[in-house]
């Protein structure tokens, strides 16, 4: 009796790993990496999303708030955020950077910077999308005898708006509010 329930704990251990291994090689069919163009366009859309949640969300009477005299408001923030899209925008398309950053009295109310970032954003989007995967790979001039990869420009420009999304989030710490993002989810 004793040999029997030996043999059957070896054969169910036997049939066990089998199956294991079996799982194991369906579970490793591993899915193929996104292509480069669709990885830049997501990373897009998410910082975009995320500073217009942020020009959405902050009351307009605290548009103007500094956290020190020397610092930007949170209005010239987010303008600086967006209006360097176009630093990607521009070049991909064909066309010269912009000569500096948009300027508040241009923005006057909450609505026109909320229309400005998601503008901003929708235009490097189409610009992504515009290029494709072979275009990532290409270069463009990026600043005068300087050459760059499409998709090396679109990772600085989103680097840097993550940079200023962080910065805005200090911003509505000082002023005593809570970021969307960092708000309980329902």
């Amino acid at each position: 009796m004793k040999r029997l329930s030996f043999l059957a704990i070896v054969l169910l251990a036997f049939a066990f790993a089998a199956h294991a291994q079996d799982t194991m090689k369906k579970d490793a069919a591993v899915k193929p990496a996104d292509p480069e163009s669709k990885v830049v366009l997501d990373s897009w859309n998410e910082i975009g999303r995320k500073l217009t949640a942020l020009a959405e969300d902050f009351p307009e009477d605290k548009y103007d708030f500094k956290p020190t005299p020397e610092q930007r408001s949170f209005a010239e923030q987010l303008l600086h955020a967006a209006g360097s899209c176009y630093y990607f925008t521009n070049p991909v398309m064909g066309q010269k950077p912009p000569a500096g950053d948009p300027k508040r009295d241009q923005y006057k109310s909450k609505a026109d910077i909320v229309a400005f970032v998601k503008k901003s954003f929708a235009d490097g989007a189409t610009a992504i999308q515009a290029k494709g995967e072979k275009g990532m790979t290409t270069e463009v001039e990026y600043f005068p005898q300087q050459k760059s990869r499409v998709m090396d420009i679109a990772y600085g420009i989103i680097e840097h708006s993550g940079e200023h999304y962080g910065q805005l989030v200090v911003y509505y710490r000082l002023a005593g509010l809570v970021p969307p993002e960092s708000r309980p989810k329902k």
